[in-house]
């Protein structure tokens, strides 16, 4: 053992130092154990501290606060050794510790990733406290974060460096540096004078987008299987419900104000100019996954197909069923998300399942049921128009037995006797109700809940610098005097504006004369009456799908073959020619407008769809035929051919 100087003993083998042995300069054979001494001599145990297990209630910005407070504690720990040159006593201390290349792009980093974490939980506590998503996307959210920071390599250690060069390659040619102003010479700048600050933070922006925090979000609640849409996700984010736009007075709450090192406010960090698109968020979610190895499941069909058909007011309870089987049967790997960004969206595709599901079940292959309903018409006594009642018409063929194709006459004959659905009454009420399908935005109706919205949303932060309770109190005499006019009714402003008292009354008597001499009976509805109805309605219906590049067909006549009709398009001028009938038109139009989509891509999505179920049918046939079977079945012995393309699946 030797000597070590310190007052501890030490290996001279291996260096390890001696637990046991400790220098006290005090001769063994003089000391005595006494009250008074026995406490220096005795060695005091130090109590262990019990770690305690995180648990999912604690917020995920414990993680980089423990970060922060380890490098805190070591830069006011020192070296340990001390001072190294003697000082007065009574003098005044070192100023702080000048800030160096290290701190500034540290503190950069660590700032804006901790603000952006803060915008992802601020953006989960919404959806499970006001849209009612399941709270396990709480536990989901951590591990997908820190997977997906891990990936961008933004706390490697040459990330600064790299940052920096890139910046300098990035000028052509020969160019001045830039003046460096006077605030802003103890801060690190690159070769042509611009900040590094502000390089380090457009680098670590542009690698991390704000609105990568909403991507984040959206792709937890889809691994948890909640009927959320990247709809949904953008129209929050729009009025408000969702932080994003406002999050930065949150986030200034809980890191606090700029620092030396972080010279950036919360305001220019965290205050997003834009909004993500929906196309986007759902390819930005599939390579965050394909980044980070996740691998996701496909879409919740039954809860987002379920949610699609209450928004069109169609029965559920009919439609959904046979839409999960076609669903399940089929597969389409559309229901998946993709990375593509000029893929058709998932909702489009769910939105064609349940297209085809309704065609099938209510037999809407360009029979001109629509065009019947405004033929048969009629008017109430109450003047009200009633529900369309031709269960004799409908149960009829569209055509005569004579036009109708002798091979396909039967399978169809027994198909049409076990549906039992009308298409007239769904396609009046999806043709009555487009236009209350168009989901606007809560701050838009209201006069008091846009500028609250604009309050809170688009001028977030922004206060006075001092106080005015006169223009308060200005501003709260506006409220209260739109308050009262709003409560009046029209008749009583009428009656208090000056130019009422100079008016002369009408004569209403003479006015109800003319009512009366043009007045008809409500019941009496001439045939012309009748036709100017119908052409006025089919005149707009053919003006609206030449404004969405439709072309209208008129209603099957000569039905030679009742299978399924498939709809094509034809290019025609250098652009492509989408020819339907109004039927299948009033559908697809409903459904693209609660998808938020162009009335031709989802057009597209159905024709896609389409196309995939007869390649799985002309599979299966062909796999039948290939299939050896050595006993035949009960249906083989009946003689009844099966076509598969004309089941009601």
């Amino acid at each position: 053992m030797d000597d070590g100087s310190d007052g501890f003993f030490y290996c001279q083998r291996c260096g390890a130092q001696a637990d046991g042995i400790r220098d006290t300069a005090v001769d063994q054979d003089e000391m005595l154990l006494t009250k008074e001494n026995i406490g220096s001599v005795v060695q005091r145990r130090v109590s262990v501290v019990k770690p305690e297990p995180i648990t999912q209630s604690q917020p995920l910005s414990q993680f980089w606060e423990t970060l922060m407070t380890e490098v805190d504690n070591d830069a006011e720990a020192g070296d340990g050794v001390g001072p190294t040159k003697p000082a007065d006593f009574g003098s005044e201390p070192e100023g702080p510790k000048p800030l160096g290349y290290e701190d500034y792009y540290s503190e950069i980093r660590m700032r804006y990733v901790m603000g952006v974490q803060i915008m992802i939980e601020l953006q989960v506590k919404a959806l499970v406290e006001e849209f009612n998503v399941c709270p396990v996307i709480v536990g989901m959210i951590e591990p997908v974060w820190l997977r997906f920071v891990a990936s961008t390599k933004l706390f490697s250690d040459d990330w600064a460096d790299e940052a920096i060069n890139e910046s300098e390659s990035q000028v052509q040619g020969v160019t001045e540096s830039v003046g460096v102003r006077a605030e802003h010479k103890s801060e690190p700048h690159n070769l042509l004078g611009k900040r590094s600050v502000m390089i380090w933070y457009q680098s670590v922006s542009k690698t991390i987008p704000l609105y990568y925090s909403l991507v984040i979000s959206f792709l937890a609640c889809h691994l948890a299987r909640e009927p959320i849409l990247s709809t949904d996700i953008v129209k929050w984010t729009l009025d408000g419900k969702l932080p994003y736009f406002a999050a930065f007075v949150e986030i200034d709450k809980k890191i606090g104000s700029p620092t030396k090192a972080c010279p950036l406010s919360s305001s220019r960090m965290f205050r997003p100019t834009q909004a993500i698109s929906m196309q986007k968020l759902e390819s930005l979610a599939a390579s965050i996954a394909q980044e980070i190895g996740l691998e996701l499941p496909p879409v919740n069909f039954y809860a987002i197909a379920s949610r699609y058909l209450k928004q069109l007011s169609l029965p559920v309870n009919i439609i959904l069923p046979h839409a999960c089987r076609i669903y399940e049967w089929s597969m389409p790997p559309e229901l998946w998300l993709s990375a593509n960004e000029f893929r058709l969206p998932t909702r489009a595709f769910i939105l064609s399942i349940l297209i085809v599901s309704i065609r099938i079940l209510y037999n809407i292959h360009g029979f001109g049921k629509w065009e019947m309903s405004l033929s048969c018409a009629v008017k109430r006594k109450d003047g009200k128009k009633s529900e369309v009642n031709n269960d004799d018409e409908l149960s009829q063929p569209s055509s005569s037995q004579s036009d109708v194709d002798d091979s396909a006459a039967e399978p169809y004959s027994k198909r049409s006797e076990q549906s039992n659905f009308d298409a007239t009454e769904i396609l009046v009420l999806l043709h009555s109700k487009y236009n209350e399908l168009f989901d606007t935005s809560d701050h838009g109706k209201d006069l008091k809940e846009y500028l609250k919205y604009c309050k809170d949303v688009v001028f977030a932060g922004v206060e006075l610098s001092f106080e005015d309770q006169e223009e308060d109190k200005i501003i709260e005499d506006l409220w209260k005097c739109y308050e009262n006019k709003k409560d009046h009714k029209p008749s009583e402003l009428c009656s208090l504006s000056p130019t009422s008292v100079h008016k002369r009354p009408r004569d209403h008597s003479q006015s109800q004369k003319n009512k009366t001499k043009t007045k008809k009976p409500k019941d009496e509805i001439t045939p012309d009456s009748k036709d100017s109805h119908k052409d006025r309605e089919i005149s707009r219906m053919k003006s609206n799908m030449e404004e969405n590049k439709f072309c209208y067909i008129p209603p099957r006549k000569r039905v030679k073959r009742h299978d399924y009709l498939h709809y094509t398009r034809k290019k025609g001028d250098g652009a492509y020619v989408y020819a339907a009938h109004a039927d299948y038109y009033i559908l697809l139009r409903s459904c693209a407008r609660v998808a938020q989509l162009d009335i031709r891509s989802m057009h597209a999505a159905v024709l896609s769809f389409e196309r995939r179920l007869v390649w799985l049918e002309k599979n299966i046939q062909h796999s039948l035929k290939q299939m050896p079977c050595n006993e035949d079945c009960q249906l083989c012995h009946d003689g009844n051919a099966i076509n598969l393309s004309k089941l009601n699946l």
